[in-house]
């Protein structure tokens, strides 16, 4: 079984007042939401499960996506109410609902045309965690790390932007204790222990952060033709 955890439970405050009555994941792009693309990608890429966190407005993505049959996946929930657990705590209390084997995390707030590979095993090489990295959009002024021989280094100024997707092994996690934190002091350890793997993702990548950039990725996909 190939498994996924989408994270969708965020206020999504800079996208406000679009968000003040629905969910971040549940704006809608080209026809679709962006939850409904996510689902549709990991479905294409053999995640048969899918764990969905909730957070703000969660009832609505309940509402939207049900068991997921829809998408062909299985879909669990992991009902957090708001505040959240961010990032890391949201994995560790999903680690109830995924088995011990490899699962994608991903950010339901990016867009990407980028394929994932057929299982995370594919990207993580000898390590127990990878992150999907792209260059520097140009609303930033540096990203978040660096890529060396397929390795996720932290240096000053660097080059690469997290994309939002990653792949982990459970033993990326050793404290189990669920608790409210971030993933990202777990991945600046590892990158220092030279024990994160990495991938570029050249294809095309947005942020969907604000109402311009949900703007300029509506343009991006009536150009190239997703909204026909």
């Amino acid at each position: 079984m190939t498994q996924a955890l989408l994270l969708c439970a965020g206020r999504g405050e800079r996208l406000r007042p679009l968000t003040d009555h629905r969910p971040k994941p549940l704006v809608k792009v080209a026809g679709d939401t962006l939850l409904g693309c996510h689902l549709a990608r990991l479905r294409s890429a053999g995640v048969t499960r899918v764990v969905i966190n909730l957070g703000w407005l969660g009832e609505q993505i309940i509402d939207h996506v049900g068991d997921g049959a829809r998408w062909g996946v299985e879909v669990i929930y992991s009902a957090e109410g708001y505040p959240t657990l961010d990032t890391g705590g949201a994995i560790l209390r999903a680690m109830h609902w995924l088995d011990d084997a490899p699962f994608w995390v991903i950010n339901a707030d990016v867009w990407t045309d980028y394929a994932l590979p057929g299982s995370p095993s594919d990207v993580l090489d000898d390590c127990e965690g990878a992150l999907g990295l792209v260059a520097n959009p140009q609303y930033r002024d540096c990203g978040d790390f660096d890529l060396v021989r397929g390795r996720v280094i932290n240096k000053a100024n660097p080059g690469l932007t997290f994309s939002g997707i990653a792949a982990y092994r459970p033993a990326f996690f050793p404290e189990r204790t669920v608790q409210r934190c971030s993933v990202v002091p777990w991945l600046r350890a590892a990158a220092d222990n030279d024990a994160l793997a990495g991938f570029k993702i050249a294809q095309a990548w947005f942020d969907v952060g604000t109402p311009d950039r949900l703007e300029t990725l509506a343009q991006y996909l009536e150009e190239t033709g997703y909204a026909d």
